[in-house]
C-alpha cells in the first residue's frame, strides 16, 4: 500500500506545494509545528532515510537546503531547523521548521499551529516564489 506521501506525489491527495523536481517534492506540513513548516521528500518511496542510495540522499539535502533558504526569506524566524524522525510516515522525509528557540520544536505534547487553507495556500505560494532550484 502506498504511503500518504506517495499518494501526494501521484496527485491523489492535494498539498500546498513549495517546490518540485524529478526526484523531490516540498510541501507545507498539514499539522505544522510553526508557520512555514515544510516537508521535503524523495518521490521514490523509501521507508528509512539511511536506506536511500547515496546520490538521491545527497540530492535530498541539497534540495532541502534551497527550500530552507526560501522558507527563511518568507517566515520571520531565527533559523530553519532540520528534523528527521521518519517514524510517523514510512517514506523518507525531512522536516524544515522555522524557529526562534528550541522550545518551538517539539513533536510531543505541543499543540500544532492552526492555519486556514487559504493562509496555507498563500504562504506556500510566497515561499515557492523564493525557491531557487
Amino acid at each position: 500500500m502506498p504511503s500518504i506521501f506517495t499518494r501526494i506525489v501521484n496527485g491523489e491527495i492535494p498539498c500546498h506545494k513549495i517546490a518540485e523536481t524529478a526526484d523531490y517534492l516540498a510541501f507545507l506540513d498539514v499539522r505544522p509545528q510553526a508557520k512555514g513548516h515544510t516537508l521535503c521528500i524523495t518521490k521514490k518511496e523509501i521507508d528509512y532515510v539511511f536506506d536511500v542510495e547515496d546520490e538521491l540522499y545527497t540530492g535530498l539535502w541539497l534540495f532541502s537546503k534551497k527550500v530552507a533558504h526560501a522558507v527563511k526569506k518568507v517566515v520571520p524566524c531565527k533559523r530553519v531547523c532540520v528534523v528527521v524522525i521518519g517514524d510517523e510516515v514510512p517514506h523518507t522525509h525531512v522536516h524544515l521548521i522555522p524557529f526562534n528557540s528550541m522550545a518551538d520544536v517539539t513533536f510531543s505534547g505541543r499543540a500544532k499551529v492552526e492555519m486556514a487553507q487559504e493562509e496555507m495556500a498563500d504562504l506556500a505560494a510566497r515561499i515557492a516564489a523564493e525557491v531557487n532550484l
